[in-house]
């Protein structure tokens, strides 16, 4: 059913609006006496779920118990992250998501509707887990809210995706990951039913349908100023709620470019962006843009890892992004990737096959990754000093830029808000 539902290519929605949706959508529900909220961390900050989860607070008061960020495998969030992020809501109602030992597992998707709906590509049972806090807490509503975009593992985020990952296990996330990277991520980006969401969806229907959860979904994008624009907010506790999101999602987070790129620079901002882990974003959406044999340059100031999990970084560290038939070959012949799908699926997504090169120029922060670490882990390096001095942000606009040289880049400021390709690569 859906609560509440506002948004369009023209719509720029203030807080005010955002406020006034959800107290809609929550007026319809009824009274409601103990509530979890569902945030994204602070890897997504522009989706304003951070302000509406402010609202919820407001809203519901001393009712809303608990808020649980879902982390999935990222780090917990600092206090200054949740101030910045959260505003006035209370540090004391946030808990951290431990996704090696805080789950329960709901049900099991059969492998043969795996196998069904992946062509074939995997055939394992996939385990629905969630945080057992929305099992055991005895919530009469769970809010999970968040920003549907396009995404390189379900195609797009959100939904129950910001259940079943961002509050799901070690088993649960890894192999969804793979199945995602196993099947294609350039067959799934983009599109709201894929073969992980189909997973996801085969599991809120047959194990979650005693959880009283509530989207409360956004959809961000930058527009032609390069300002953050909200274009849609649309609430709702069904498939429904997330297919209008992602239609809209696609009309605004998608760019078809006008031929393969053949240099593209993307900044990380190094409030968000730390490690490959969440960097390579870059390479997920634009890899169907760019040109075989073209070059895509990361300015990433504040790159200190690879993984932000110890373990990952150290299979990441070992080996390497060095592409599909590489990967698939280390899984079957090492017990500890096999043991680790998620790592396994991180190094395909990571790679261009060889179809393009990828060039890190992290900061010069002692703790930042190294040269040597770059490389080894199958990417060029280059002096962040000197690419910066070429390609300055601030001298930059989104998309197409012709420097004093002559030289034609494609610049992108935030990859995580959007998706680009040209059109041999990306069909509707």
């Amino acid at each position: 059913m859906i609560y509440f539902e506002k948004g369009s290519k023209q719509a720029d929605l203030t807080a005010t609006d955002l406020k006034k949706g959800l107290t809609e959508a929550l007026n319809k529900l009824g009274l409601r006496k103990k509530v979890l909220a569902i945030p994204p961390d602070y890897t997504r900050l522009p989706s304003r779920a951070g302000e509406l989860t402010e609202m919820a607070w407001e809203y519901y008061g001393d009712r809303l118990t608990d808020i649980l960020p879902a982390l999935g495998t990222h780090s917990p969030m600092t206090d200054q992250q949740i101030s910045h992020m959260f505003g006035l809501t209370p540090r004391k109602l946030f808990r951290d998501h431990d996704w090696r030992n805080d789950v329960v597992t709901l049900g099991m998707v059969p492998g043969s509707f795996v196998k069904e709906v992946s062509d074939g590509t995997v055939d394992y049972d996939w385990p629905a887990q969630v945080n057992k806090l929305l099992v055991e807490g005895g919530f009469d509503l769970i809010l999970s809210l968040g920003q549907v975009v396009p995404h390189e593992v379900v195609g797009m985020a959100n939904y129950n995706k910001n259940i079943f990952v961002g509050t799901g296990g070690a088993e649960g996330i890894n192999k969804s990951h793979f199945i995602g990277a196993a099947y294609g991520m350039e067959k799934m980006m983009g599109r709201a039913d894929t073969p992980v969401r189909k997973v996801f969806n085969y599991a809120s229907e047959n194990f979650a349908g005693h959880l009283p959860i509530l989207y409360v979904q956004t959809v961000v994008g930058q527009n032609d100023e390069g300002r953050l624009q909200t274009y849609g907010l649309f609430i709702g506790d069904d498939f429904e709620v997330f297919n209008k999101a992602a239609r809209l999602s696609l009309e605004v987070n998608f760019q078809m470019v006008e031929k393969p790129l053949k240099k593209v620079v993307v900044w990380l901002d190094p409030t968000e962006f730390k490690s490959t882990w969440l960097g390579n974003k870059r390479i997920y959406r634009t890899r169907m843009a760019l040109a075989d044999g073209g070059e895509l340059i990361v300015l990433a100031p504040a790159l200190k890892e690879f993984g932000e999990d110890k373990e990952i970084d150290r299979l990441i560290r070992k080996y390497g992004y060095h592409g599909t038939p590489y990967t698939l070959k280390m899984t079957a012949e090492n017990e500890e990737l096999r043991n680790n799908l998620g790592a396994a699926a991180h190094l395909i997504h990571g790679s261009s096959e060889g179809r393009f090169s990828i060039t890190y120029c992290p900061g010069k922060n002692p703790e930042n990754l190294t040269r040597e670490e770059i490389e080894n882990a199958g990417f060029h390096w280059a002096d962040y000093d000197k690419m910066i001095a070429s390609y300055n942000p601030e001298r930059l606009k989104n998309g197409y830029n012709t420097l004093p040289n002559g030289e034609e880049i494609f610049y992108i400021s935030n990859p995580a808000l959007g998706l680009w390709a040209y059109r041999d690569r990306f069909q509707f």
